[in-house]
């Protein structure tokens, strides 16, 4: 229900919002809301050559495509009278066609509504089902071999505090702990469909199939938080901005995204009752952080030629050393496949089809979900936000390095590319190595795209009420947000 109700708040809102800045002549046109592309130029005003100031006009009909681009302004007053009157920037475009003169200023910043459909689908869900297939095979195994029953066996005694709804030994325990240790390095492509697995397998526990339940919650919370040792992608899109050391941030991601977890982790265990004395619990968890201290420690040692090596070879190492082990336990256990009158490679390709099966069943969750995030970025609303909240912020004493680096961390809960866009806009116009460009990194690899991970995750059972999981995912972003500020300013 509450998502149901933001979905519609920030659709609707967007919408008043772009019908007001086209009535008071705010904006132009409202077509590249519908049908325009991210990064494409923006239709700002349409004027007869006449009316074109001279030095404007000249270039224009003395250039062979008559396009002219106006890279700075000058000290001219008919230049200045038609900056104020139609809002236009530098880099302004002016083309010339059918008699008129089509005045372009500025990008646009999100895809249109109909391009971010297609975006969901081409881009998007394809490649996520091709995920989910491969991925979904590989659990089918598991499943049949008896890996996930002994993986479960060995974590019940931790998760059955975490979890005490779910059974001991329930094959739930292993997709969360893949899921948990994928995201753990890095593995986004491998994250997904072992959380969807989770997902469904606690879906079969549950007692009111249109309900939450308090496991997936949890689950769904200690996700958002997105512990990470290795933050591969940010480290690349650091290193291809010149970062003097492009692994400087791991360290941070690392304590701001554990901070995260164990803030979730608190908030739905108070909130659940779970019983935090617990001895076993709490060896877990001294043991998950003894672990954590233990690499960082081990990292810290390491030069910059090491860290490169170590950051960009563990993943993938960890990711095929996955897929060997369940290939060989597979093998080793044939026998299993043969007394369920199958073989390893049927039951490869009967979980493969249930990948593809969930991947057409998210579609439409990540489509209503992407469709109103496009609709509320292109409005403008939300740069009126974000300006907003940078404007108190910089009031309250915050540094400007820090209120540059906001957008990203506002954008995070929203869309990952377009958190991304701006974080490699902050590296590009502020420097990979200043507060901001390390900032808007750590902010980037810190939290879950909260919006995009709930429409995936409960729209792949169907799940109508997701109770109090939304708002405290949105909490635990807060914390993540506010915990990467107070460390990058330490660190930096």
């Amino acid at each position: 229900m509450v998502l149901s109700r933001f979905w519609l708040t920030i659709f609707i809102s967007s919408i008043f919002f772009v019908v007001i800045s086209f009535l008071i002549k705010d904006v132009y046109t409202i077509d590249y809301i519908i049908n325009g592309k991210k990064g494409d130029p923006v239709l700002v005003s349409e004027k007869f050559l006449n009316e074109i100031p001279v030095s404007i006009k000249d270039s224009i009909i003395n250039s062979k495509d008559s396009t002219y681009v106006l890279k700075t302004f000058r000290v001219n007053t008919d230049i200045t009278s038609l900056q104020k009157s139609i809002r236009i920037k530098p880099d302004t475009s002016y083309v010339y066609k059918n008699k008129t003169v089509k005045i372009y200023s500025g990008v646009q910043k999100s895809d249109g509504l109909l391009e971010t459909a297609k975006y969901s689908l081409v881009e998007l869900i394809i490649p996520l089902i091709a995920y989910l297939a491969f991925f979904c095979g590989l659990m089918q195994l598991l499943i049949d071999s008896g890996a996930s029953e002994k993986l479960a066996k060995k974590l019940s005694p931790v998760f059955s505090k975490i979890f005490p709804s779910v059974p001991k030994n329930h094959e739930s325990i292993s997709y969360m702990t893949l899921n948990f240790a994928a995201n753990f390095l890095g593995l986004d492509s491998a994250a997904t469909p072992f959380g969807l697995k989770a997902m469904q397998s606690l879906q079969e526990i549950n007692p009111d199939k249109d309900k939450a339940s308090d496991a997936q919650i949890m689950f769904m919370c200690l996700h958002a938080a997105g512990l990470t040792l290795i933050p591969t992608s940010i480290i690349g899109y650091r290193a291809a901005e010149n970062a003097a050391n492009p692994a400087d941030v791991m360290l941070p991601c690392i304590i701001t995204s554990f901070i995260g977890t164990i803030a979730a982790f608190l908030i739905v265990g108070i909130r659940q009752k779970i019983n935090f004395k617990s001895a076993t619990l709490l060896v877990g968890l001294m043991s998950l952080i003894g672990a954590i201290v233990g690499l960082l420690f081990f990292i810290n040692k390491m030069n910059l030629v090491e860290k490169n090596f170590f950051t960009s070879n563990l993943s993938g190492l960890m990711l095929v050393g996955i897929i060997a082990v369940t290939l060989i336990f597979s093998f080793i256990n044939e026998k299993k496949f043969t007394a369920l009158n199958t073989t390893i490679f049927d039951s490869f390709v009967v979980g493969a089809n249930n990948g593809l099966k969930t991947g057409v069943t998210i579609f439409p969750y990540v489509l209503a979900m992407l469709v109103a995030i496009s609709m509320f970025r292109n409005s403008g609303l939300f740069d009126l936000i974000s300006n907003g909240i940078s404007f108190v912020a910089s009031h309250a004493g915050m540094s400007k390095e820090i209120t540059d680096s906001l957008p990203v961390a506002m954008l995070r809960p929203f869309s990952s590319g377009g958190s991304r866009g701006f974080m490699i806009d902050a590296m590009k116009t502020y420097g990979p190595d200043s507060l901001t460009g390390r900032l808007s990194s750590i902010f980037q690899c810190s939290a879950e795209t909260t919006f995009y991970v709930i429409a995936v995750y409960f729209g792949s059972i169907n799940m109508k009420n997701t109770r109090y999981t939304l708002g405290t995912m949105l909490l635990v972003d807060l914390i993540c947000v506010i915990t990467a500020i107070f460390v990058a300013s330490w660190f930096f």
